[in-house]
């Protein structure tokens, strides 16, 4: 696969590479798994035909789709090819802006709704729980990636222009926030599973107010954010910053 254009004309390429690889190559593809709720972050490790087998998804609908997004004339975004303080800057300036601006809103839709339909529709209260928990810790892990873990990538990055040796962190080395970043990540993805378990994959019932229809909207939207998030920095910013630091550690 061309690794600028995304482009491929050969089956058995997307077939050898894992879903984390695709998406990594090319981020527009990212729209397809979202389309059929195939997991290319936190577990996008997986060979797309192993993904597909798993989900009980025809992996050759899947390449047909991946096949004609990918020859479409449209930018494709390189983030792979991007620097570490750069990529930093757009997933703080469009993700975790994106997170901190919604988050609120939507505690405040989901409230109301488990407080006025929690009677008949049992669902929406533990969905509320649920959210309220992700939001807590979320806020947690924005703070420490920004106050702890990018200054140190941001820095590593410096070192690196100056050709000088870097000297380790307070917490040892990068691959230990990374760790819990990581599992972080993870944690909110399972819950946002159960979240859009919950919300029927984000189908209003038929008695929903607008409220109801609203809330379901950002909650599709915030775990289509969160997929496409938590993926530039697993399979991009992370493993880049750890063999940074190990060339300028060594």
């Amino acid at each position: 696969m061309d690794k600028t254009t995304g482009r491929t004309d050969d089956k058995s390429l997307f077939e050898n590479m894992t879903v984390k690889e695709i998406v990594t190559n090319n981020f527009r593809t990212a729209a397809v798994f979202e389309k059929h709720g195939l997991d290319f972050c936190c577990r996008g490790n997986k060979l797309l035909i192993t993904a597909c087998e798993e989900k009980g998804i025809n992996a050759d609908k899947i390449i047909e789709e991946l096949k004609t997004l990918t020859t479409q004339k449209i930018r494709n975004e390189s983030y792979d090819e991007w620097t570490l303080d750069l990529l930093i800057d757009y997933i703080i300036q469009n993700h975790h802006s994106y997170v901190k601006e919604m988050m609120p809103i939507i505690s405040v839709h989901t409230q109301k709704i488990a407080s006025v339909h929690g009677t008949n529709h049992a669902e929406v209260i533990e969905r509320e729980k649920k959210f309220a928990g992700v939001s807590q810790e979320f806020r947690q892990h924005l703070f420490k990636e920004e106050d702890i873990l990018f200054p140190y990538i941001k820095q590593l990055v410096q070192v690196n222009s100056r050709h000088a040796k870097a000297e380790a962190p307070f917490f040892g080395t990068v691959k230990n926030p990374i760790k819990s970043m990581m599992a972080e990540h993870e944690n909110a993805g399972d819950e946002f599973y159960e979240i859009r378990n919950l919300s029927s994959s984000y189908t209003p019932p038929e008695d929903a107010c607008n409220t109801f229809i609203a809330a379901y909207q950002e909650l599709k939207d915030f775990e289509e954010d969160l997929h496409k998030h938590v993926h530039l920095e697993n399979n991009i910013l992370f493993p880049k910053a750890i063999e940074l630091e190990k060339r300028l550690l060594s």
